[in-house]
């Protein structure tokens, strides 16, 4: 087992910065009791970087500075400037396997000052409120497509987290709206949460002592605070509210509240690696003997998403990590249960050994994208923990108290990390459900503008998602521009279309019909939405 360190040396790091944080590193490794470093350079994590001369001069002092504080005891190796290397690393579970430190000034422009600011204290430079910079990555990569079809962005002022543009919101707001109805069918109830709470509830969950490196905590006027980096405790909160009968359970919750982590500095991994993010979250409160038909409902929910996408996945138990929580009985116990679901369901996994959440283990769904990539977004978690820490109970058929047990699980997981798996997925072409602008009424000519806009209007009613152009330039340059845009249906109209009240339509694949009924193409677009189609389907229809 070894501690990697990705170094980015940013415009004004010195010697300083360098010994801070060759410093702080050996402390950790010595107190994980880890006998390797490796310092890998690592230049994605900033995109205001030092000079390469500069900057390796000044990773090789700190080679030769973490050789000196390890006394031996550590083997420090680092890998070479350039892009000719490859590194490939099995990681061994979070809390402790991804952490970010940022040290010296340039450190504090990136926000990651843990303490609280004061009112007044820096004033912002106008110069760096400016969008990331993503050219040079291939066409296929999110981040390129997400600014061609004008998605988001990410702005210095904010490391790390999203700048939602009008095109993302509403793919965002459109996998809310999927997993909305799908826990409506499966019985879930909406709940929301504060984003702030005292550190005393982050103390009981278990936070406090195994993710507190992770969370974002300041002073306030009640207190020492923390933003919520799970939502589970304040869930739980909510469950307490009440008096529960064996009867009234499971109590299954869903929540889309925005979570904070302090987690890799920069914005240079976009949707990927974020600070503020939403999950499709939820909870449920189960007796025991409800474990087993919990987890085989949410497994068949897991697939029945998915299919939507054309996405297929593949599961891995994460079981018992060294910083658990708990007794070795009951995480043995949830273990099992988590395996007996799979194989009464024929899933096949694999076993992550110490890779479960610290407060109880999990299955973790690995999902390939059109490229066979493997991405690992869903999740679901037995919990007998923080019922315990929580005190949590419920009158069983016996009259007595029982403690619940808890099951976490996220679907679509982080909302920011799935969405951008989908553009790279779909390489920016999108199922009419999904995108942003589902129709673009083109018109040839001026005269024909007031029908152009007639159409407009009348697909907005029927709640397309439709744009326009009647702009003075010529077709083929409007048709060209619609495509590059990835606009699923293309609608022109000329003074044929315009005298005979009828539409030439186009799809995204290229095929065309002529003499569509305005009504009949409403009717088949709404159809192919409501049913979140994976193709053009209404073509076939109209």
């Amino acid at each position: 087992t070894a501690l990697v360190l990705m170094v980015s040396i940013e415009a004004g790091d010195s010697q300083a910065e360098a010994k801070a944080a060759i410093d702080a590193s050996i402390g950790f490794a010595r107190k994980q009791k880890l006998q390797k470093m490796v310092l890998y350079p690592f230049a994605h994590l900033s995109n205001n970087l030092e000079g390469i001369e500069k900057s390796m001069v000044l990773f090789k002092s700190m080679k030769d500075y973490a050789n000196e504080q390890s006394g031996g005891d550590i083997e420090v190796v680092a890998a070479p400037f350039g892009w000719n290397k490859q590194l490939s690393l099995d990681i061994k579970g979070h809390p402790l396997s991804e952490q970010s430190h940022s040290y010296g000034s340039a450190a504090n422009n990136a926000g990651m000052e843990k303490g609280p600011a004061k009112v007044g204290q820096k004033r912002i430079d106008i110069s760096i409120v400016k969008k990331s910079d993503w050219s040079g990555l291939p066409d296929t990569d999110h981040r390129t497509i997400g600014e061609r079809l004008d998605l988001y962005s990410f702005q210095e002022v904010s490391p790390g987290m999203v700048y939602w543009h009008p095109n993302g919101l509403t793919m965002y707001n459109e996998l809310k709206s999927l997993m909305r109805d799908k826990e409506m069918e499966y019985g879930y109830q909406e709940i929301s949460t504060p984003a702030i709470a005292n550190i005393a509830l982050w103390k009981v969950s278990g936070h406090l002592d195994h993710y507190k490196d992770d969370m974002f905590m300041f002073e306030s006027s009640f207190g020492n605070v923390g933003l919520k980096p799970m939502n589970c405790p304040s869930s739980i909160l909510i469950f307490k509210t009440k008096k529960w009968s064996y009867r009234e359970l499971p109590f299954r919750t869903a929540i889309f509240d925005r979570i904070y982590r302090s987690e890799l500095s920069g914005v240079a991994s976009g949707l990927f690696r974020v600070k503020e993010f939403t999950q499709d979250d939820g909870h449920i409160f189960a007796r025991e003997d409800q474990i087993e038909s919990e987890l085989m409902l949410l497994l068949k929910m897991v697939k029945e998403t998915y299919d939507i996408f054309g996405m297929s996945f593949t599961a891995k138990l994460s079981t018992k990590p060294d910083n658990h929580m708990g007794n070795d009985e009951l995480w043995d116990k949830a273990e099992g249960a988590l395996k007996k679901a799979m194989e009464h369901n024929h899933v096949e996994y694999e076993v992550k050994d110490k890779e479960g959440a610290f407060y109880g283990p999990k299955i973790d769904f690995d999902v390939k994208d059109s490229m066979g990539r493997s991405w690992q977004l869903s999740t679901l978690q037995l919990d007998y923990q923080l019922p315990i820490n929580f005190k949590l109970e419920y009158t069983g058929e016996d009259g007595k108290r029982h403690t619940p047990v808890i099951i976490h699980r996220a679907i679509l997981g982080t909302l920011e990390r799935f969405l951008g798996v989908a553009i790279e997925h779909y390489g920016g072409k999108f199922p009419t459900w999904l995108a942003p602008i589902q129709a673009i009424v083109i018109s040839i000519s001026e005269p024909v503008n007031d029908y152009a806009k007639s159409v407009y209007e009348a697909m907005r009613k029927g709640r397309i998602r439709a744009g326009i152009d009647i702009s003075d330039k010529t077709l083929e340059y409007k048709i060209r521009d619609a495509r590059m845009h990835n606009i699923p249906y293309i609608i022109v109209v000329g003074a044929k279309e315009k005298e005979a009240q009828t539409l030439s339509v186009r799809n995204l694949e290229g095929k065309q019909k002529y003499n569509v009924k305005l009504e009949a193409l409403i009717s088949a677009l709404k159809e192919e939405i409501s049913a979140r189609s994976g193709t053009y389907q209404s073509f076939e229809s109209i």
